[in-house]
């Protein structure tokens, strides 16, 4: 087992893997840490933990709207060309409210 460090968001990460995975390992943790530059660039100032939350919804995101493409590719559907990437400036806000929604969500659970 190979272990890897990574840094996303300004933090050293070490990190298992299967041998020959480590180039893999530090594409996709580089692809993170992109996103987490581009979240810092609209001017969120958060803590780690919430910055990699906002960035694996990101992911999420993307991941969900891929499958749905695959699903209608093998039904044989058509699929519709994404939207073009534009700047919303409304972004920041709708990811904020939704981290804190996600924290409201969190803190009640860790009470319970």
């Amino acid at each position: 087992m190979a272990q890897v460090t990574v840094r996303v968001g300004g933090y050293s990460h070490p990190v298992a893997c299967q041998d020959g995975q480590e180039k893999h390992l530090t594409n996709m943790a580089a692809e993170v840490d992109k996103r987490i530059g581009a979240l810092k660039a609209m001017g969120m100032q958060f803590g780690e933990t919430r910055m990699l939350l906002l960035a694996a919804l990101q992911l999420a995101d993307e991941t969900s709207d891929l499958q749905a493409e695959i699903a209608a590719l093998k039904a044989g559907g058509a699929v519709a060309a994404p939207p073009p990437a534009a700047s919303d400036p409304a972004l920041a806000d709708r990811l904020n409210a939704l981290a804190e929604a996600i924290e409201g969500i969190a803190a009640s659970l860790e009470g319970a």
